[in-house]
C-alpha cells in the first residue's frame, strides 16, 4: 500500500502538489494530471512549459528557471521547487 507520503516529496504539501497538476491540466487541454505524470509524455511543450513558469511566478512568486522545471519534469517535483523557492525567500 502507498501512503500519501511516497506520493510527493516530503518537502512538497500535498495540497501544492494537487494545485500544480491542475495547472498543468489548464494548459495541457483539460487534460488529467497526476502528480508523478511526465510534463513531455503528455504533451507538453516549451511554449507551454514557458506559461506555466510564468503562472509559477505570478501565484506563487517563485521563479523557477526553464532548466530547473524542465529537469523536474512532474507536478511534485515543480511543488518541491517552489517550497524550495519559498523557504529562500
Amino acid at each position: 500500500m502507498e501512503s500519501e507520503s511516497q506520493a510527493a516529496p516530503a518537502s512538497a504539501p500535498e495540497s501544492l502538489v494537487q494545485e500544480i497538476s491542475a495547472l498543468w491540466g489548464e494548459h495541457l487541454n483539460g487534460r488529467e494530471v497526476g502528480a508523478d505524470d511526465d510534463f513531455f509524455e503528455l504533451g507538453g511543450n516549451s511554449l507551454i512549459g514557458i506559461k506555466i513558469i510564468d503562472r509559477v511566478s505570478q501565484e506563487y512568486g517563485v521563479e523557477l528557471s526553464v532548466r530547473d522545471f524542465y529537469l523536474a519534469q512532474t507536478p511534485a517535483r515543480v511543488a518541491e521547487l517552489i517550497e524550495q523557492g519559498r523557504a529562500r525567500t
